[in-house]
């Protein structure tokens, strides 16, 4: 049995400000072409599909041109669940008439979900979307007071699957979820403060695969390679240049056993950094490749230079964004070299509350801080929713 394994389109997204719904456009129909190729038996989107919970129009738009084009012109299955970006309702919405089509969308997870079985001449498959759930969200929907955390909560979820599984019959499980271990990025949210959000890869076990959705960085986790991210459609932030996009195709054997190929995607524009003296830049653009790539520019010069954006985009037209770390020839200190970019809430709140005290904050205080961001977040979807 074969399928393909994609996440974290995030459609809707810009980056610095520029529009990249044209690139998402361009990458998805080379999805759609995989699947066309390949005949998959299911095209697994393990969520993240906006990147925000009331999504721009022309994002609505290509996602339904998208889903159209794989269920109703090539014909095969597909998985979709919310991730943390996603109003869970609103992606859900008019789910159930379309599942006889194929098209199986699951946004809040629920103590009923029974998955979706496929079949080969091997025997069945059950595929078992489980959505991206605050672990309030699971207390309130299996009635688990006591619960708390978002290890807890996939154990949850997991143990109420593992309970209806038919015995003997294959398992897959599309997820969205940091699993501890997995390498982050900037472009992600991260889903809770202060790390608290991991989830151990030991509480997949029994499935023979698990495709999962949410850091951006093809991947895998755990020990026997069967626990893996597809990573995001596209480059989305400045620190994710040396990753390579793609599709994961995997085979389904028999036993369960899974092989798993990477299929690169090819962007129509790269996320690039480049680095050197205006000149130097300005004349090497007349023959270099890639002058419409998304760019972050380095700014080697000592001396002032007028306008130094406007001189770019003469001949790089998408210059996003551009440092001057060399500016007046000076040292910086610790504070001015920090890189916003790479930082979570918490470590920004602390580095902020270092440069204005000069002290370090407490165990309290970071506590508080921890809890009350918690309670913004958790007030900010239930508005997304």
């Amino acid at each position: 049995m074969r399928f393909l394994h994609t996440a974290d389109w995030h459609l809707g997204r810009s980056l610095h400000g520029a529009s990249l719904i044209e690139d998402q456009a361009h990458l998805l129909d080379q999805l759609v072409a995989l699947a066309r190729e390949q005949r998959p038996d299911a095209v697994l989107v393990a969520g993240d599909v906006y990147d925000r919970g009331v999504p721009p129009r022309e994002a609505i738009e290509l996602l339904d041109e998208t889903l159209c084009r794989l269920v109703l012109e090539v014909g095969c299955a597909v998985v979709l669940i919310a991730g943390n970006h996603d109003s869970a309702d609103r992606l859900a919405f008019g789910s159930r008439i379309l599942r006889d089509r194929g098209l199986h969308i699951l946004g809040h997870p629920g103590p009923d979900s029974a998955g979706l079985e496929l079949a080969d001449a091997h025997g069945p498959v059950r595929v078992y979307p489980v959505p991206y759930a605050e672990p309030a969200i699971v207390r309130h929907r299996f009635d688990q007071h006591d619960l708390q955390g978002h290890q807890a909560a996939m154990q949850c979820l997991l143990e109420g699957i593992w309970s209806r599984h038919p015995r003997g019959a294959r398992a897959l499980a599309v997820a969205h979820c940091f699993v501890a271990g997995g390498t982050a990025s900037e472009s992600e949210r991260p889903l809770s403060v202060g790390g608290a959000g991991a989830v151990d890869p030991s509480v997949f076990e029994g499935f023979h695969y698990v495709a999962l959705g949410h850091l951006h960085r093809p991947q895998r986790c755990g020990g026997n390679g069967h626990v893996r991210y597809s990573g995001s459609l596209m480059r989305y932030s400045f620190s994710e240049v040396d990753h390579d996009k793609a599709v994961l195709a995997v085979e389904m054997g028999p036993d369960g056993a899974c092989s798993v190929t990477e299929v690169a995607l090819s962007p129509l524009r790269q996320v690039r950094r480049v680095r050197g003296l205006l000149a130097d830049l300005l004349a090497e653009a007349a023959d270099g490749p890639g002058r419409d790539d998304y760019l972050m520019v380095t700014l080697d010069n000592r001396e002032p230079v007028f306008d130094a954006m406007g001189k770019l985009r003469e001949v790089y037209p998408n210059v996003l964004h551009v440092e001057r770390p060399l500016m007046a020839g000076g040292s910086h200190s610790s504070a001015e070299r920090l890189d916003h970019r790479r930082l979570g809430e918490l470590e920004l709140f602390e580095a902020f509350f270092r440069q204005v005290t000069d002290e370090e904050l407490t165990a309290e205080q970071r506590a508080a801080f921890v809890r009350i961001a918690e309670g913004v977040r958790r007030q900010q979807q239930e508005l997304d929713a």
